[in-house]
């Protein structure tokens, strides 16, 4: 399970990470280097964003927004100490980059450091800034450390803030349906299967679903 869930948060990050382009910079400029990366990613070519970004970066090694999305592109290979290295460099050019921090919440979620993913999106939730997503990344955090409360409690604060985070509805369900609340689990998969495009993590859904609705059958089924 927690690698099809790192693979539904990543989307969210990809979506808040990638910032929109402005207004043509002059040629050869870190600007002008970051529009072309931020199109690169858009249209799929991880690995040429990425070297876009890094020619931006050895121009103007301060712009931190040039990590995070960096960042985000070395997330979508998998390679989350770049991950950690990037955000954290970000970071300290400019504290209060909500994005950076919730980033690296999601490279820390997805080497098993909860700890540290859990305060990085307390800091991006203090904030106040993509607190919905901050509170999907906690939530998962909470997930796998078996907290299912505070699972519960998150998901259920991102869905307030952004009903269409579809992610807080399949992290609510697995939550919900470790804590014995069946028919709360099944809303919240059945309700995932309806909104989301990704057809890996639907598949998984609708194979809990079914696992849910046949461990009631048996229970109610005499023996």
């Amino acid at each position: 399970m927690k690698k099809l869930i790192a693979v539904s948060i990543l989307e969210v990050i990809l979506a808040v990470f990638v910032l929109n382009a402005c207004a043509a910079p002059p040629a050869g400029s870190a600007e002008w280097y970051y529009q072309r990366a931020y199109a690169l990613a858009q249209q799929g070519h991880t690995q040429e964003a990425i070297d876009t970004y890094s020619k931006a970066i050895e121009i103007e090694p301060s712009m931190a927004k040039l990590y995070v999305n960096r960042a985000a592109l070395y997330a979508n290979q998998g390679q989350y100490a770049l991950v950690i290295t990037d955000c954290t460099r970000a970071i300290e050019i400019n504290p209060k980059l909500t994005l950076a921090y919730i980033n690296r919440a999601f490279a820390y979620n997805s080497i098993g450091e909860y700890e540290k993913a859990i305060d990085d999106c307390n800091t991006a939730i203090a904030t106040g800034e993509n607190m919905a997503e901050a509170y999907v990344n906690r939530a998962y955090s909470y997930l796998q450390m078996k907290d299912y409360t505070h699972a519960i409690a998150d998901c259920t604060e991102a869905i307030e803030l952004n009903p269409n985070l579809v992610q807080a509805y399949y992290h609510r369900g697995f939550a919900l349906e470790a804590l014995g609340k069946n028919d709360e689990a099944l809303q919240d998969l059945r309700t995932y299967v309806g909104m989301s495009n990704d057809t890996v993590l639907i598949e998984k859904a609708k194979q809990e679903i079914d696992k849910i609705k046949n461990s009631e059958l048996n229970a109610t089924t005499p023996k």
